[in-house]
């Protein structure tokens, strides 16, 4: 399998031009962050290790993506999660329904503190040394493509959302561009902790939201905006990072046409990091809870 350069799209969103880097449509079976996170280990030699050991959500997108990288590495899959909804379990869908079709085995429970010396441990949501590799492949390609749209390096914003904040971290360090982020599974300050973890000093930008989220809680305002997104890009995004996302970075460039005249001159790159294979799941519960959208 190999990971091939994705496109950059031009859309026009509410009356605003941004580019979008199509990292969704990377491969069928293996895409987004997680593909650009996990490529590392889908080109190493894993001849050593029978199993790859993770935890997090059942409806995880580095789930589905190790239960991929198994199945193609001839690995066994353990997956321990905390909770598993009783809809789900009698209605398996998403990611939770791929990665078992893939051979994962479901673990409701505690992860060990040890781990044999043929057992590969990934630590949720991919958040490990390794996925510097990829992500430094993702940069290169947004360096060539700003190269090839003759864009100088204070004229060009780059935004995606961040879970661990590890793909927007190492995109940091490897571009000479302004990097753009907000915290979606905790606060902003759970995020400088996880960017820490990696030992890194040089962070991305953390934009500040208007509100506070709670990850994983429904919103009226993100299924709106997903369907905003979709009807006037023709592009599904994920509800459950990039709804908020958009919004942020959003109120940003608005607020960034209030500051700066030359704001024509600046490019507004927003990188798809896929994981809409979990957004069937979350539409039904959209559907369920807010019965009038």
């Amino acid at each position: 399998m190999e990971i091939v350069n994705s496109r950059v799209d031009e859309v026009f969103f509410n009356n605003q031009k941004f580019f979008i880097k199509r990292d969704d449509l990377l491969h069928r079976d293996f895409s987004g962050n997680k593909a650009r996170k996990f490529y590392y280990f889908l080109k190493s030699d894993l001849n050593s290790f029978s199993k790859i050991i993770s935890y997090g959500s059942a409806q995880s997108n580095a789930m589905y993506s190790l239960s991929v990288l198994c199945k193609l590495k001839n690995l066994k899959f353990d997956y321990y999660i905390k909770h598993l909804p009783n809809y789900l379990e009698e209605n398996p869908s998403g990611n939770y329904k791929k990665a078992l079709e893939n051979g994962m085995n479901l673990i409701i429970g505690e992860v060990p503190e040890g781990f044999n010396e043929d057992e590969l441990f990934i630590v949720e949501g991919g958040a490990v040394k390794e996925a510097k590799y990829g992500i430094e492949l993702l940069a290169n390609e947004i360096k060539l493509w700003a190269k090839e749209k003759n864009i100088n390096e204070d004229k060009l914003k780059i935004f995606l959302p961040s879970g661990t904040g590890t793909t927007s971290l190492y995109l940091q360090q490897f571009l000479p561009f302004e990097v753009l982020t907000c915290s979606c599974v905790g606060d902003d300050e759970y995020l400088k902790k996880q960017f820490l973890e990696l030992e890194i000093e040089k962070f991305p930008k953390i934009l500040e939201k208007n509100k506070k989220y709670h990850f994983g809680k429904l919103y009226s305002e993100f299924y709106l905006k997903h369907l905003e997104l979709k009807e006037q890009t023709n592009i599904e995004f994920d509800l459950l990072y990039d709804s908020l996302g958009w919004i942020v970075f959003e109120d940003y460039v608005r607020s960034l046409k209030e500051k700066i005249e030359d704001i024509d001159d600046y490019r507004f790159l927003y990188i798809h990091q896929g994981g809409v294979l979990g957004n069937a799941t979350m539409i039904e519960r959209y559907k369920r809870k807010f019965t009038n959208i």
